[in-house]
Order: C-alpha cells, then sequence, then structure tokens
C-alpha cells in the first residue's frame, strides 16, 4: 500500500528536541520532494520545511529558521525533520508531505507537545 509512515513525536520540554521521520512505502514512482507541514489547535496548516528529491536543495518557514533541518535518504525513500530549541509554540501535529509524479501524498500526522 502507498503510504506515508510518519514517527518520532512526542512530548519534550521546551528547549528540548524531537525527530521526525516520514517513510515512503511501496512508492516505486518518482519522489520530486518532500516537506512537512504543522497544525496547531484551532489554526491552519502550515508549512514548516522542504527539501528537494533530487538535488536537496531545502527551504524553511522563518518561525523555524536556524532551528529545524529537513534532511533525506534517497536510498531508503525517508525525510527527517530535526527540531532543537524547542518552544511551545511548536505544539503541533506534523504530518509529512510527498510530491511525487502521481500527485501528492500526506501522511496521517505525528502529534509534537513542547511543555514543562
Amino acid at each position: 500500500q502507498v503510504q506515508l509512515v510518519e514517527s518520532g513525536g512526542g512530548l519534550v520540554q521546551p528547549g528540548g528536541s524531537l525527530r521526525l521521520s516520514c517513510a515512503a512505502s511501496a512508492f516505486t514512482f518518482a519522489i520530486y520532494a518532500m516537506n512537512w507541514y504543522r497544525q496547531a489547535p484551532g489554526k491552519v496548516r502550515e508549512f514548516v520545511a522542504g527539501i528537494n528529491w533530487a538535488g536537496g536543495n531545502t527551504n524553511y518557514a522563518d518561525s523555524v529558521k536556524g532551528r529545524f533541518t529537513i534532511s533525506k535518504d534517497n536510498g531508503e525513500k525517508t525525510a527527517y525533520l530535526e527540531m532543537n530549541s524547542l518552544k511551545p509554540e511548536d505544539t503541533a501535529v506534523y504530518y509529512c508531505n510527498a510530491a511525487t509524479s502521481r500527485g501528492g501524498y500526506w501522511g496521517q500526522g505525528t502529534q509534537v507537545t513542547v511543555s514543562s
């Protein structure tokens, strides 16, 4: 079954770190880019970070620049989001998104909670 499988969310204290993973399962077609979005309660879903699958170019939302790093493993068809210096306002459900030759795909989401 073609799907994006996310993992790595959880509860962390302010200033802490988490690493999210997104594995593209059964993807036998081209991936153009993978992205992370997040949605906090009562807010619209927003872009967090993205990476070009071929060249590795990255881009970030201003709110996470310098704290979050997106990376990829082409062989494993997995994208990662390393999140450091986490703040309470980073609390949200984080979603993985893949742009592919067969359209866009979304993961099921993983909860990240930053709280003391």
